[in-house]
């Protein structure tokens, strides 16, 4: 169901397609001029999903461009025996899919909500009329590919380590982008996942992931205040654990 929700990137309803604002905040599409953006705002859809609903499923058609206007999605993939690996989090601003837009493919993973999200979606066949237009906007695909494989390099880095302290403190880190505001001299993670999807992320286990939060919070670089509230109190320590 398409709803009106209120856009965090650009404080606009994100309906019918009002959801242009969110086109042209994006870097990818940031060129284009009002004429082009109202052309290829027809081509966008704007729907809410809920938290764990699918936003799509390995072996779905990659047909277009997902752009996350509030909220947040997880991408990972599905073992056999139920257990997740995340290799991404994305939130406001934030966008997967530019290359289904020069080629079209099929997932090889799954993009979920990881609490309310509001996604505004692209179609190849309106970028093809646009980008014949502009060819600037391919240029602009293949600066973000650079971007993204950059991005490939800092997931093999983050699963292939062996250290777990290492792993966890890369995490908390990582997870300040998401998750992270500045209060004082701490950072404060809230978070919308829990301890199992954050050992999916860093490539652990729930239980190891556990204990070394509980080791970090001993040390004092962090401090735990539920299941869904992290303070790094010393960002400095935890860089130097990578």
């Amino acid at each position: 169901m398409i709803s009106i929700k209120t856009c965090n990137i650009c404080n606009s309803n994100c309906q019918g397609f009002d959801g242009v604002s969110c086109i042209h905040n994006i870097p990818l599409l940031s060129s284009l001029n009002n004429n082009e953006l109202n052309d290829i705002s027809q081509g966008v859809v704007t729907r809410e999903f809920k938290k764990g609903e699918y936003i799509f499923k390995t072996g779905d058609k990659a047909d277009r461009l997902y752009i996350v206007c509030s909220g947040k999605m997880k991408i990972y993939n599905s073992f056999a025996d139920g257990r997740e690996q995340i290799f991404y989090i994305y939130g406001s601003g934030d966008f997967i899919g530019a290359f289904n837009l020069l080629k079209e493919d099929e997932y090889k993973y799954n993009g979920e909500a990881l609490e309310d999200t509001v996604i505004s979606t692209l179609t190849k066949s309106k970028f093809d009329e646009i980008a014949i237009k502009s060819p600037t906007i391919t240029l602009k695909i293949l600066e973000k590919a650079y971007e993204r494989i950059r991005h490939a390099e800092d997931l093999v880095d983050r699963l292939s380590s062996t250290n777990a302290n290492s792993k966890v403190a890369r995490l908390l880190l990582k997870l300040i982008q998401s998750f992270g505001t500045k209060e004082g001299n701490s950072i404060v993670l809230n978070l919308s996942i829990n301890r199992e999807e954050m050992g999916s992320y860093a490539g652990i286990s729930r239980e190891t992931m556990t204990r070394k939060l509980i080791y970090f919070s001993e040390l004092g670089l962090i401090k735990l205040e539920g299941n869904k509230k992290i303070i790094i109190k010393n960002m400095d320590k935890l860089k130097e654990l990578l």
